[in-house]
């Protein structure tokens, strides 16, 4: 089919062919971003006023022409700001706090280094597209799993305790009087290292399918002081070691499981008597309509490249994607055999839902 150009609006034309020269420039300038991160480039400027290209590449070791175009980019996207008559750059404090603030509540520069990683899996996410075969978790590269962990460390930190956990019905008082929680699809185990810290009269266990993940959250452990209450094994979702859980908590992950009413239906079975599960998804209504919108479309992105190809690479391949909605996710916990579901809560970037059988 060819496009007969005499026929076109104009006007519609110029507008789209404007936002895709616009989005090119920001998915382009987002591997500055990287750059910006890894080199301390962002981390340099915080809390250090207007500086020059050449302040700047002294500070961080770095040589003075490319933190020039470097700073450009940034100053042409509105990341920091250019003061012409001295020529310097400067990094407002607000802008620090996303972009360098790695363990403060806005913190979101890990997803510099999960798009990196999505590029790094673009020409085998082509041929899954041909052929349907999954991409497996372990098969991606290891920038995903510290940029993961980047970008949700921050809400764990922050929202966990604070929030998630009192919005659930009895579970904040078990955890303060000493209970058994396990973390599953536990990754680099922030989530399970701040419940440690926040309630240092329970027992954890982290377990996640990807060993690379495994090793790096017992390090991660042991490094805050919480070894002597938390373990980690490499496990299925579906293989759940233990019984007797007061609490079963799934941290973004559910959707990524090749068949998550198995795994939900393990919880229910490792339960304690009047335990209850918790189960941490993307925020997401349950039609498209719904979730188009920036945040919507940032998890849509995620699950072409991350989420659905691993619930496809694995048995079951349910593939219920990032945004799955609360009523599907609901229907699967349904199937698992709980009686009592209910969103419990929820943020601009989190669903929260407590199950009980």
């Amino acid at each position: 089919m060819t496009i007969d150009h005499r026929t076109l609006d104009q006007h519609r034309l110029e507008a789209f062919q404007g936002l895709v020269v616009s989005e090119a420039a920001a998915a382009e300038s987002a591997a500055c971003c990287y750059l910006g991160d890894v080199l301390g480039l962002y981390a340099a400027m915080t809390g250090a006023g207007p500086l020059t290209a050449v302040e700047l590449a002294r500070r961080t070791d770095t040589h003075p022409r490319y933190v020039r175009e470097w700073l450009a980019n940034q100053a042409a996207g509105g990341y920091v700001h250019h003061h012409a008559q001295e020529d310097t750059f400067e990094l407002p404090d607000e802008h620090a706090a996303v972009l360098a603030d790695p363990t403060g509540p806005v913190d979101v520069a890990g997803i510099f280094a999960v798009i990196a990683a999505a590029w790094a899996s673009a020409d085998r996410a082509v041929n899954a597209f041909r052929t349907g075969a999954g991409i497996g978790w372990h098969e991606h590269d290891p920038r995903l799993y510290h940029g993961v962990e980047r970008i949700f460390a921050p809400l764990y930190r922050h929202q966990l305790v604070q929030e998630w956990i009192p919005a659930l019905e009895g579970v904040d008082e078990r955890l303060r009087a000493g209970a058994r929680v396990a973390d599953v699809g536990c990754g680099h185990g922030a989530s399970t290292i701040v419940l440690a810290e926040a309630y240092p009269a329970s027992r954890y266990l982290g377990v996640d399918a990807h060993g690379a993940s495994i090793a790096t959250a017992a390090k991660a452990a042991a490094d805050a002081g919480v070894g002597d209450r938390v373990a980690f094994e490499v496990a299925a979702a579906d293989q759940l070691p233990g019984e007797g859980y007061d609490l079963v908590c799934f941290f973004d992950c559910l959707h990524d499981m090749g068949d998550p009413v198995a795994a939900a239906r393990r919880a229910r079975e490792a339960l304690a008597e009047g335990g209850s599960v918790l189960i941490v998804e993307p925020r997401a209504g349950d039609a498209l309509a719904d979730n188009c919108n920036p945040i919507g479309r940032l998890f849509y992105a995620g699950s072409v490249f991350l989420c659905t190809p691993s619930s496809l690479d694995q048995d079951g391949a349910a593939a219920l994607g990032a945004q799955a909605g609360p009523n599907q996710l609901l229907e699967v916990l349904a199937a698992a055999g709980f009686s009592h579901r209910r969103v419990a809560t929820q943020t601009p970037f989190n669903l929260i839902i407590e199950a009980r059988p």
